[in-house]
């Protein structure tokens, strides 16, 4: 068997007719003639011998043998595309695609606003933000084959280089009307593992928690901080969340810290880990310089306490705020 020489432009020629139908819709599209077109889809036949097309109706269709050999120009369509990405990425710095993994204790909107920034400049870079917990995020890493990874467990590729970001406050808390926040006096181990231990996907003891004796025995694993969170207020145990997202909680007294025998507070210590033998593309370098140089804080700096109790209150509650204010002065 002989070789057969197929040009990329009857490849485009027969994508563009299965697309638009006539030989005329498909030289619009392309931008080209219509005997042009004719011209080129005639030569793949000869070349091929095979009968591509139907022409019999007003609609071209293509044949069994064309919807196969379709199946391959599409495929060699793709590669020219990925051909000319790669090209741009050595040209421009700008890598085809990026892919990041983050632990979901670690805010989104840090990750999130360099990512919109990119957007906004038109980078030609595809992005691809993913969220997991714990040692699942090492393991989408490897999995997706990931450039980025955000976790605050070392991880177990000792061959990743690591950046360190700042750290992640958190507070053991549960709703003030739970049993272990009523008293005074501060509760004993014993005490809490009579309560429900909340935790995101069973916990890890290499986070070296205060409550880390007590997650083996914890019965309500939850899939994410949001839902460890909604679980919490409404009363179903207790557990530990990053303070960003408890701010407001713990200021309107509707969650308390707790008060026992061990620290209520843990510090986070999250990095940003990357492969050592791959080179980083632009993408990846502003997304690695911009977490690098943030606070992890997924809410807007801290308002003076006279505004605290206005900000996101209806209109008429803010200004019944400031009117309180006037009377006490």
């Amino acid at each position: 068997m002989g070789t057969v020489q197929i040009t990329l432009q009857q490849a485009r020629c027969l994508d563009a007719i299965a697309r638009e139908g006539t030989f005329q819709a498909a030289a619009a599209a392309l931008f080209r003639g219509h005997t042009a077109v004719l011209q080129s889809i005639r030569a793949f036949e000869i070349e091929t011998d095979l009968v591509l097309l139907d022409r019999r109706s007003y609609r071209t269709r293509l044949t069994p043998e064309g919807e196969r050999i379709l199946l391959e120009c599409r495929k060699l369509l793709a590669a020219e595309r990925d051909l000319e990405a790669a090209c741009h990425e050595i040209k421009s710095g700008w890598e085809p695609s990026l892919k990041i993994v983050f632990d979901g204790v670690y805010p989104s909107a840090p990750i999130l606003s360099v990512v919109a920034e990119l957007v906004r400049e038109n980078v030609p870079t595809r992005v691809a933000v993913r969220a997991e917990f714990l040692d699942g995020v090492e393991a989408a890493f490897r999995r997706d084959e990931a450039d980025l990874m955000l976790s605050v467990l070392p991880p177990v590729d000792g061959a990743l280089r690591a950046v360190p970001l700042a750290p992640i406050g958190a507070s053991l808390v549960a709703h003030a009307s739970h049993p272990l926040v009523n008293g005074t006096r501060e509760k004993t181990r014993d005490e809490l593992a009579r309560h429900v231990l909340l935790t995101v996907r069973g916990g890890d003891p290499r986070l070296v928690l205060s409550t880390s004796g007590l997650e083996a025995r914890s019965t309500v694993h939850l899939n994410d901080f949001a839902s460890k969170m909604a679980a919490i207020v409404a009363g179903v145990g207790y557990g530990w969340l990053p303070d960003y997202m408890t701010e407001t909680e713990l200021r309107d007294g509707t969650l308390r810290r707790l008060r026992w025998e061990a620290p209520s507070t843990h510090s986070f210590e999250p990095r940003l880990y990357h492969r050592s033998d791959a080179r980083l593309g632009r993408a990846a370098t502003r997304v690695l310089a911009a977490l690098a140089k943030k606070k992890p804080s997924a809410a807007a700096k801290p308002l003076p306490k006279a505004k605290r109790a206005e900000k996101g209150a209806p209109k008429a509650s803010r200004a019944a705020a400031r009117a309180n204010r006037q009377s006490h002065k």
